[in-house]
């Protein structure tokens, strides 16, 4: 006998998607999806309303765990944490944008391959330091830093601990994805064993610390280039602005001379 599959309530995902595109507001865009879920399954109305409660109640905390977090930084920012970062790398002569965020790419896949993966992240960490170390050792360097160039530092922060974060933690051996690895190739008839999984995941880490790690390194090497070019551009339009003031200056003085001399 063949099962009918009823495909309709795969309807809330067309709502989440419709919702997210459309930029609504994301709970109740959730809410939405759940609700034509139930709906598009035959689900009675109580039940639904019932469903979203019992997930409500499990969740309550949730916003606490990811708003305490947040405040407690954006004091920290308020009363200048961002500054003594910056100040704090100026001191240390050496230091330049690619090795800050070489460093915080070696402890961040340390940290993530001993299962620590909750020591970094891009509120708590590249946001009010990282970042901004990042961009204090460029601008000792090049003062006058352009916007273009602080942005590509804060990208660059921010895919570091990325890249980090996710090598990292494939090491770690009771990481869910090796434990959903190992259940599918158990399923398939393949005995693993879970440390062995892990074990594989040390040359793509190592990999992808040394390619980073390259690219971390060239951006020292273009932001000196661009630097250099944004500094030759403008000596060259005040160069052209001096000329061109000459050249209004030069007519005027010698028709001012003509005058006097036929007077």
């Amino acid at each position: 006998m063949q099962t009918v599959v009823n495909l309709w309530p795969l309807l809330g995902v067309a709502v989440i998607v419709a919702g997210f595109a459309l930029r609504v507001n994301p709970a109740l865009v959730v809410v939405a999806g759940c609700v034509a879920t139930g709906l598009a399954a035959a689900m009675p109305v109580e039940h639904i309303l019932a469903s979203l409660g019992a997930a409500f109640i499990k969740t309550r905390n949730l916003p606490l765990i990811l708003l305490l977090p947040l405040a407690a930084i954006g004091l920290l920012e308020r009363y200048g944490l961002k500054e003594h970062a910056q100040r704090s790398i100026a001191r240390i002569g050496a230091a330049t944008s690619g090795r800050v965020l070489i460093v915080y790419l070696a402890l961040r896949e340390l940290t993530a391959a001993c299962g620590l993966t909750s020591l970094g992240g891009h509120p708590c960490m590249v946001r009010p330091l990282i970042a901004p170390m990042a961009e204090g050792a460029a601008e000792l360097r090049h003062p006058g830093l352009t916007d273009r160039l602080r942005q590509r530092i804060r990208a660059m922060a921010a895919a570091t601990d990325n890249v980090g974060l996710f090598f990292g933690e494939d090491v770690f051996v009771a990481f869910g994805a090796i434990v959903l690895m190992q259940t599918i190739l158990r399923g398939e008839g393949l005995e693993v064993d879970p440390l062995h999984i892990a074990l594989w995941g040390i040359p793509t880490a190592v990999s992808a610390f040394i390619i980073h790690g390259w690219r971390l390194h060239r951006l020292d090497g273009q932001i000196a280039r661009e630097m250099a070019a944004a500094i030759a551009a403008g000596a060259k339009l005040q160069a052209d602005g001096r000329r061109q003031a000459d050249g209004k200056d030069g007519p005027d003085a010698q028709g001012g001379a003509a005058g006097g001399t036929a007077a």
